[in-house]
């Protein structure tokens, strides 16, 4: 197929000046201030832009979006395929700062000038083989769903405040899925890019409007918040304009490490990611407050020998 597809970044990286105080002002719970998800310890970004340009030769434009005034250090703002833009550019400002993902996911398709449709992905997200773009779009017109065996939380659970904030989110989801669509207990989708058709997505936030509404009024992860990752294949699915890849499929393709401070389990989940060869992977932070230095160094170890050569995307 030829045809260049932009790729869409969400990145931030906690340790920049301003960052963490301006998080304390807001965070009222110890989840709002879990540095998992705001931590850049890895350089994760740079070398998944690395693994971009060694192995998807269908990219187009890069788009980083994050909030003002961060940018990585060491990227190349004179690579005119390389594009910051500004969370205070795209969100409304009623709503920002925000320290929510899934606010900031949900205006992924306002983003000016992006290809139609675009690759979303996860700055922990790198490709480990050549990837056709047939692994994201079947029949130029649907998306491919990565399912895993596990159940996501259904609907019934939806009020409990107890559950993490991802599984919360999944759980409302769920229960607006079924007032839309018919219950059913759906299957978790894997941590891999998502390829997005920009009215689709549009659309997406049209329908379940309150709920995306309230979704960006919440500066943290919140309960009763959507997950748009998972709600937009799903219902793209119901539409006929997705299709699942088979389990073989997933498992073959994708794979996922969760780097946590077990240095056996870390070297364990990277030995397993050499040997099973998937296109793409996801290496997750499940560090906690303080990361183990010697799980870091092998983290770093594994992806300086994977990825050695720096890419136009770096000064």
């Amino acid at each position: 197929m030829n045809r260049h597809i932009d790729i869409v970044y969400t990145w931030v990286d906690d340790s920049q000046p301003g960052y963490r105080e301006d998080l304390e002002k807001h965070a009222v719970t110890e989840v709002d201030r879990n540095p998992n998800r705001t931590r850049d310890n890895l350089d994760l970004l740079k070398y998944s832009l690395r693994s971009i340009e060694h192995y998807i030769d269908w990219r187009g434009k890069i788009y980083l979006f994050t909030c003002r005034p961060q940018r990585p250090h060491w990227l190349n703002t004179g690579n005119q395929n390389v594009h910051v833009i500004h969370h205070d550019e795209v969100i409304d400002h009623r709503y920002l700062p925000t320290f929510n993902s899934f606010c900031i996911v949900s205006y992924l398709a306002q983003l000016e000038g992006l290809s139609d449709p675009f690759l979303y992905i996860e700055d922990d997200m790198l490709f480990t083989a050549n990837t056709p773009l047939a692994d994201f779009l079947a029949n130029d017109q649907q998306i491919i769903i990565y399912p895993r065996l596990e159940r996501t939380t259904p609907a019934k659970r939806q009020h409990n405040d107890h559950q993490p904030p991802w599984n919360k989110a999944l759980s409302y989801s769920n229960y607006l899925l079924d007032k839309h669509y018919g219950e059913q207990n759906r299957y978790s989708i894997n941590r891999v890019p998502i390829l997005i058709f920009r009215e689709a997505w549009e659309k997406m936030v049209d329908t379940w409007q309150d709920a995306f509404e309230y979704t960006r009024q919440s500066r943290f992860r919140s309960l009763y918040n959507v997950a748009p990752e998972y709600l937009y294949p799903y219902s793209l699915h119901y539409e006929q304009r997705a299709q699942f890849a088979g389990f073989h499929e997933t498992y073959r393709k994708s794979f996922y490490v969760g780097l946590d401070n077990n240095l056996l389990l870390a070297k364990s989940g990277l030995y397993l990611l050499e040997r099973i060869r998937p296109r793409f992977c996801c290496l997750n932070d499940n560090f906690g407050d303080v990361p183990n230095p010697c799980v870091e160094d092998a983290v770093r170890q594994y992806l300086e020998k994977k990825f050695p050569q720096k890419s136009s995307f770096e000064i």
